[in-house]
C-alpha cells in the first residue's frame, strides 16, 4: 500500500519510524455529468473573476477571506514559518481506556508502517505495551496544513490510528431529542428486548452494499447494450402524520424476524443463542380456570399430562361416581325404613285408640226409665 506521509513516533524519547498508508477506501460509484443532448462532458474551469481567464493548477494559491470580502493571500512560506512541532511527528501525549472516547469523535483511519529495520523493535515494543495495558494512546500530528488530534490502537499486529475530531468540534445536541415527556411502558421494553434477541448478531464480514451491487449490473448491462433487469423493491411509505400501535408492530417485527431465521435455516433465538422471553398477557374475566363445583375439583388441568394421567383420571372419575351411588343406596334404605316406623306407629296408635273405646263402653252403666 502506498504511504501518504513519513514520520515518526514520539513515544517519550523513544522516536519510531513509520510510514502513514490509509486504512479504509470508498467503494462508492462515481458518476461523471455529461450534456444529455449529446453525452459530452461537462467540466469546472477553474477561471479568476478578475480577468475571466482560466487560471492553470501551478498559479493558484491560498487565501483567506474577510468578512467584508477581501482577501488576505496566504503562502506556503507564512505556513512554513508557524511553530507546528507536530510537523513530522505523531506525538504521544498520553493513554487513556478506550471507553473515554466518544464514538462521535472518530475520523479517518490509518495504519502506522514501521519504516525500515531499525524500526521493529520499537514499533513492536509500543504495540504489545498497548496490548498489556488495554488502552489506547492519545496523540497529536500533522497533517495537509494543520494540527490534528489521534487515537492508537491495535489491530491485530498492526498500530492503527484514528484521526479524532478537537471536543469543540463536536456540535451539542440541542433540540433534537424528543419535545416532552415521553413514558415507555415495560410490555414495549420487553417486546424490543424479545426483538432484539431475535435478530441476534451478525457477522460483520457478510454485510454487503446491496444498491452498489445493483448500480454496478444496471451498468454492466447498460454497456452491453441491453436493458438493465432489476426487479424493483416494494415502494416505502412514509410514516409521517401515522399514529400507529407500537405493540403492534413490535410483536409484528418479533413475528417476521422469527419467519426469516426460519427460512435461512437459523434458530428463531439469534446467533447468540439467546431465547426469546414470551409475554405473559392478563387473561381476560372469562377465561379464568373452572372453579371446584359440589365439593368436586377440575380435572381439566390433569387433561396434559399424558395417558398416565388420563388414566389416574379415569380411575378417580369411576371411584367418584361408584361412591356417589353407594350414598345414593343408603338414603334410600334409610328412607324406606323411616315409612316402616312411621306406619307401624300410626298402626299402634289405631289400635290403642279402639282399645280405650271399648274399655268405656263397658264401665259406664245404662239409665233406667221412670215409672
Amino acid at each position: 500500500m502506498r504511504s501518504i506521509w513519513n514520520g515518526a513516533i514520539s513515544f517519550g524519547l523513544v522516536s519510531i519510524p513509520i510510514k502513514l498508508v490509509n486504512a479504509t477506501e470508498s467503494h462508492s460509484i462515481s458518476f461523471r455529468q455529461i450534456h444529455v443532448g449529446d453525452g459530452g462532458r461537462v467540466r469546472y474551469r477553474k477561471v479568476c473573476e478578475l480577468d475571466g481567464e482560466e487560471v492553470p493548477t501551478a498559479e493558484i494559491g491560498k487565501g483567506y477571506e474577510e468578512a467584508d470580502g477581501s482577501i488576505i493571500p496566504i503562502t506556503d512560506e507564512d505556513l512554513a514559518q508557524l511553530p507546528i512541532a507536530t510537523a513530522k511527528t505523531i506525538e504521544i501525549v498520553s493513554f487513556v481506556p478506550a471507553d473515554q472516547i466518544d464514538p462521535l469523535q472518530m475520523d479517518t483511519a490509518y495504519y502506522l508502517a514501521a519504516s525500515g529495520a531499525t524500526a521493529a523493535k520499537p514499533y513492536t515494543l509500543l504495540r504489545e505495551a498497548l496490548k498489556r495495558s488495554r488502552k489506547v494512546a492519545i496523540a497529536k500530528y500533522a497533517l495537509r496544513g494543520r494540527e490534528r488530534l489521534g487515537m492508537l490502537r491495535v489491530v491485530d499486529d498492526v498500530i492503527a490510528m484514528h484521526g479524532l475530531l478537537w471536543p469543540d468540534e463536536i456540535r451539542v445536541p440541542e433540540g433534537v431529542a424528543p419535545e416532552g415527556a415521553v413514558s415507555v411502558r415495560e410490555a414495549e421494553l420487553d417486546l424490543a428486548d424479545a426483538l432484539m434477541a431475535t435478530l441476534g448478531e451478525v457477522e460483520m464480514d457478510s454485510l454487503r452494499d446491496d444498491y452498489r451491487e445493483a448500480v454496478e449490473a444496471m451498468i454492466a448491462a447498460k454497456a452491453d447494450g441491453g436493458e438493465p433487469a432489476v426487479a424493483a423493491g416494494p415502494p416505502v411509505e412514509g410514516a409521517g402524520g401515522q399514529v400507529i400501535d407500537l405493540m403492534a408492530a413490535l410483536e409484528n417485527s418479533v413475528r417476521v424476524a422469527k419467519a426469516s431465521r426460519a427460512g435461512a435455516g437459523e434458530p428463531a433465538e439469534g446467533a447468540a443463542g439467546a431465547e426469546v422471553t414470551p409475554i405473559r398477557r392478563k387473561k381476560a374475566a372469562g377465561a379464568a380456570a373452572p372453579k371446584a363445583v359440589g365439593g368436586k375439583k377440575s380435572t381439566a388441568s390433569a387433561a396434559g399430562g399424558g395417558a398416565g394421567g388420563g388414566a389416574a383420571a379415569g380411575a378417580a372419575k369411576k371411584s367418584t361416581a361408584a361412591a356417589g351411588a353407594t350414598k345414593k343406596k343408603a338414603a334410600s334404605a334409610a328412607a324406606a325404613a323411616a315409612a316402616a316406623v312411621k306406619k307401624t306407629a300410626s298402626a299402634k296408635a289405631a289400635e290403642a285408640k279402639l282399645a280405650r273405646g271399648a274399655a268405656k263402653k263397658a264401665v259406664t252403666p245404662r239409665k233406667r226409665s221412670s215409672a
